[in-house]
């Protein structure tokens, strides 16, 4: 493959870009070390040589480190990783890593996410966010099921908070506190219930 470019990243670390359609980052000694150079071809063996000795054990490092903090879906730690330009193979290798030592498991990320936010979120701000880490929907709907998310006494909770009444709310508020709660991802039934204007729906769905 052929070196087309070598982009500082900061003070240390530089991206190696190639005319394979990818890039992987490596420290400035390094890429003077395997004398890697803008313009010049790298052997597919020198390359693989840094894949094995360096760019994986790294992005599994990286993956480990990561999860550290707080716990990630495997969409995150990929994405963690790509924006740290690891490339696939080493993302791949690092992700396989931690699926069998049973670091990530998206089914129990799940459980964990609506035992901590369930009482707190609509359902749909639940499978929004579990969309957006990574949950494909027929995992998500596995794990909410028949979980019972109490939005009516979410709704009840957050229009207590802003002191709402019935009789004294108008058209502007009442406006004003439909538009947070949709936001919220709540259903517009079962606001108008809450707000004393409709019937509502069950807090199962």
């Amino acid at each position: 493959m052929l070196v087309t470019d070598i982009v500082p990243l900061d003070k240390r670390k530089c991206k190696v870009c190639t005319d394979a359609g990818f890039a992987f980052a490596l420290y400035k000694g390094e890429a003077r070390r395997y004398k890697i150079e803008s313009g010049k071809k790298l052997a597919e063996d020198e390359y693989r040589r840094i894949l094995e000795t360096v760019l994986c054990p790294r992005a599994r490092e990286r993956a480990v480190y990561l999860l550290q903090s707080h716990d990630r879906t495997e969409h995150e730690i990929r994405r963690k990783l790509q924006d740290g330009y690891y490339p696939e193979e080493a993302v791949d290798r690092a992700v396989s890593f931690l699926k069998e030592y049973g670091y990530i498991d998206d089914l129990e990320y799940g459980r964990r996410y609506i035992g901590i936010y369930g009482q707190r979120r609509s359902r749909r701000r639940i499978q929004e966010d579990l969309l957006r880490k990574g949950l494909g929907r027929e995992q998500i709907g596995e794990l909410l099921g028949d979980e019972r998310i109490p939005e009516r006494e979410q709704i009840r909770a957050f229009l207590e908070k802003r002191g709402y009444s019935a009789e004294d709310c108008d058209a502007a508020q009442r406006r004003k506190l439909t538009a947070a709660l949709l936001r919220r991802g709540y259903s517009y039934g079962n606001i108008s219930h809450m707000m004393g204007e409709g019937p509502g729906e069950t807090d199962a769905g």
